[in-house]
């Protein structure tokens, strides 16, 4: 079945709609902003109404955590098991509007819906950056993905991925079809199986938040050196904790991947400031481990502008 309209005409109106996003960050602000870092961070991954969060408390905790831009991920949900809402698209398009300059957005739909692709489209042309968090019930390599990346190939726009053993894209050690059928989209991994298996030991009867040293060599490193579609960003319990269970192990893993990785939060939380804030602290461990200024610089700032094109 196909879902395609005319390359030329889709990009054309992908441009002309989302004009007033890819300027954002000219833009003013529509409220007075608390104080800040007086350096630009980029928040790869949020959630509207993340834990019962109001949009107020989000904006809080982003300018108190020194997000200067913030992403924000539509669930994709129907009202089925994951629980967002068909509304939530319109709720992350009206908070971009509401604070311009503050927020960008993705698209999204349940990957193996009929009409995922045609939903995704819409969205794209309504202003969406990239496709995500696409966090459904989906083998990595399945043709269902393949009808995403398809769009996303079409839009070049990135998809980023949450992979959670046995649920969510299964099959980590399968992702390098994808990979490789799609040369030219970024995928953008994250979560459980994704940084539990920068360990070559990477055991998922281990449970999802494995403790310990790594041992080098792990499936997740070899994608992000093999693959240059291939990119991650740490956020959530997951990043944070392959960063605290072998600190100098990650020193090494952000000297190699430097111009891979970008910071995320994916934090429900509300106050934005460590010890709380598992992000806080995955902010510093980055400030902290890179190993130059310039390294961390690519991290919270220039790697995600350059994904998500920013001016």
């Amino acid at each position: 079945m196909s879902f395609h309209s005319p390359v030329a005409s889709t990009r054309r109106d992908f441009l002309r709609s989302s004009a007033w996003l890819l300027g954002v960050a000219a833009l003013p602000r529509a409220t007075a902003a608390a104080p800040g870092p007086t350096e630009p961070v980029i928040d790869m991954h949020q959630h509207v109404h993340y834990s019962g969060r109001s949009d107020d408390a989000l904006v809080t905790h982003q300018r108190t955590l020194g997000a200067t831009l913030s992403v924000l991920m539509p669930s994709g949900d129907r009202g089925g098991e994951h629980k967002g809402g068909s509304g939530e698209h319109e709720a992350v398009v009206a908070l971009a509007r509401r604070f311009p300059g503050e927020w960008v957005f993705f698209a999204n739909e349940i990957t193996d819906q009929a009409d995922a692709p045609r939903v995704i489209e819409r969205q794209l042309r309504a202003g969406a950056l990239g496709i995500g968090e696409q966090k459904f019930r989906v083998d990595c390599d399945s043709p269902a993905l393949w009808r995403i990346a398809e769009v996303a190939r079409e839009f070049d726009v990135p998809v980023l991925l949450h992979f959670q053993h046995a649920t969510y894209n299964r099959n980590i050690e399968n992702f390098h079809r994808t990979l490789e059928k799609f040369p030219s989209v970024k995928f953008i991994g994250h979560a459980q199986a994704w940084w539990a298996a920068i360990d070559k030991q990477y055991d998922p009867k281990a449970g999802n938040y494995p403790k310990g040293p790594i041992t080098p060599g792990g499936i997740t490193d070899r994608y992000l050196t093999d693959y240059p579609n291939c990119f991650a960003e740490v956020s959530a319990g997951s990043g944070n904790g392959a960063i605290v269970r072998d600190e100098e192990r990650f020193r090494g893993f952000i000297h190699r991947h430097q111009d891979k990785l970008m910071f995320g939060s994916d934090c429900p939380e509300g106050t934005g400031r460590a010890p709380i804030c598992f992000a806080a602290r995955t902010l510093d461990a980055i400030r902290r481990l890179s190993p130059s200024k310039a390294v961390e610089r690519k991290i919270l700032y220039e790697n995600a502008k350059k994904m998500l094109k920013l001016k």
